[in-house]
């Protein structure tokens, strides 16, 4: 972490809420202590002056709703009474884009979240919201893809300008189009309800190239997003944000996108990480300097809040816990001091999950990010942040960290190392359960499934990542690949989130030593588990 920071925590109390409302109020004063104040709207974003002061109210009063209807109505169908999207819209800064899987963004947003495609019949399923306002309808996907594996096929833009993210097509790094993320791989509670956030495992993308509204050339723009903190890797690169629209590398300040990860090849923060940085093409920039940035702290909260706004000659990264307390902000000040990136020459595509030019060896969760026209003050943001710790993120029965034996049910017995081996690749077995360490597995918030074998620690794993039926189920050191992350599901399954393959017990046998492989899911009783 850096030392020289400021953090500022902002809780949704009686005190915090009278400093953003006074903040919101002041937005757009000017400052004299420092040239890096607000930036000026540009001409075609200007307002007259009775213009802001009544922006300015409307915000002190979203405020006030989304920090009190939050803490009112937490564990009921409905969210705040108003969302992160109206928020940015009384602080002058309208959302052009705004996804979420996890939650409606406006108070009034009554369409669907998201798409999910089933394997059975290819059938799709829009997943919408319990009621206006309000959390993801998690029971309709349950039920949707019950005995069966989904897909996100659409992430849609409640902004009203069809922004709507799909499959990303191939691009300059790599060919595609992208794989889809599980839409069971990444279960959360958001409101005390369940819900699902979307996992991207290595080679899963989102794109939209030909967008309604989003930032281009040097204009100023705004973007935050919600990440698993745990979830990540040095891949490149797990970006959300603005990308060329060919889905090429068009040089130096064609981009600028939330990256989070751990990858050092270009700029990186203090600590291991994973930090928030920009993508700005041809660079990851934590701070002006195009390597190292020490008030870039690691930040891996379980939700981790990523900010990153930028403008003419003028750019910041904010961060912080989704759960709980205020932004800091990791850099504020002029572009980069690189040629190309000053001016900025965006383009308008939108991504998630991949890089510009559809780089896609990175993993990440994301949960729920906008997009916005115009550079949003901190004040905005902060309320925003309120806003968003206040609804209560929060892991699922299925998502969090849990340890015990898992219990095949048809069979009766446990998944079990073979003689405690320590041997990578010993393909698993079940067997009479004893309680040994070879048979306590843990599930990590990253989706892995742990194990110790004598004294090492291994992870399940779908041998030499093979996706076809009857691929071998291993020990293998944990390295975070996608085919060591599994999903527990609520009907007993747990599925390879790389293939939608079932764990399975070879032949339905119930005798010791039998075999576990992946196969197809088809509901049968030697398919199901337990995890206790």
């Amino acid at each position: 972490m850096g030392t020289t920071r400021t953090r500022r925590r902002l809780l949704p109390g009686r005190d915090s809420v009278e400093r953003l409302l006074a903040a919101v109020r002041h937005r757009g004063a000017p400052r004299t202590a420092s040239p890096r104040t607000h930036l000026p709207p540009s001409a075609g974003q200007a307002r007259s002056r009775w213009k802001t002061f009544a922006r300015a109210g409307a915000a002190a009063a979203l405020v006030a709703g989304a920090l009190v209807g939050a803490t009112a109505t937490a564990g009921t169908a409905r969210a705040a009474t108003s969302g992160p999207c109206d928020i940015y819209a009384a602080g002058g800064t309208p959302c052009v884009a705004a996804h979420s899987t996890t939650r409606a963004l406006y108070a009034s947003y009554n369409g669907p979240l998201y798409q999910v495609r089933r394997a059975s019949d290819n059938s799709t399923r829009d997943i919408g919201v319990l009621s206006a306002g309000g959390y993801a309808d998690a029971a309709a996907q349950d039920s949707f893809c019950s005995g069966t594996s989904c897909l996100i096929t659409v992430i849609y833009d409640q902004s009203g300008r069809n922004n709507n993210l799909t499959q990303a097509p191939g691009g300059g790094a790599a060919g595609g189009p992208d794989n889809l993320a599980n839409a069971t791989a990444a279960p959360t509670t958001v409101g005390g309800h369940k819900a699902y956030g979307v996992f991207v495992a290595p080679g899963t993308g989102y794109r939209n190239n030909h967008t309604n509204g989003i930032a281009t050339g040097d204009n100023a723009e705004g973007m935050y997003a919600i990440f698993d903190g745990t979830h990540y890797n040095g891949g490149c690169c797990f970006d959300y944000g603005n990308a060329e629209t060919d889905s090429n590398d068009d040089g130096n300040g064609t981009m600028e996108a939330i990256y989070f990860g751990n990858i050092k090849v270009w700029g990186y923060g203090s600590g291991n990480g994973p930090w928030i940085m920009a993508d700005l093409e041809n660079g990851l920039f934590s701070g002006v300097n195009q390597h190292y940035n020490a008030n870039d702290p690691t930040i891996n909260y379980r939700y981790t809040t990523a900010i990153i706004k930028g403008g003419p000659n003028h750019w910041a990264i904010r961060g912080g816990n989704a759960q709980s307390g205020g932004l800091s902000t990791f850099y504020d000040g002029v572009r980069p001091n690189v040629s190309g990136y000053n001016p900025m020459r965006k383009q308008g595509a939108i991504i998630l999950g991949t890089g510009g030019d559809n780089s896609k060896g990175a993993q990440g969760t994301f949960y729920e990010g906008v997009m916005t026209s115009g550079y949003p003050s901190d004040a905005t943001e902060n309320a925003v942040q309120a806003n968003i710790t206040a609804v209560g993120y929060g892991n699922s029965a299925g998502g969090g960290t849990s340890t015990g034996a898992l219990h095949a049910v048809g069979a009766g017995k446990c998944l079990d190392v073979p003689n405690s081996s320590t041997t990578a690749g010993t393909q698993l077995q079940i067997w009479d359960c004893s309680g040994g360490a070879n048979q306590t597995w843990t599930r990590t918030s990253s989706g892995q499934l742990t194990v110790y074998s004598g004294s090492s620690q291994m992870c399940l794993d779908a041998y030499d990542n093979q996706t076809s039926a009857g691929t071998k189920v291993v020990t293998w050191p944990c390295n975070g690949g996608a085919n060591q992350q599994w999903q527990v599901n609520s009907d007993g399954t747990v599925t390879g989130v790389q293939s939608g393959l079932c764990l399975d017990v070879t032949g339905a046998s119930t005798a010791n030593g039998a075999l576990a492989e992946l196969w197809p899911c088809n509901g049968g009783s030697n398919q199901r588990w337990s995890l206790n």
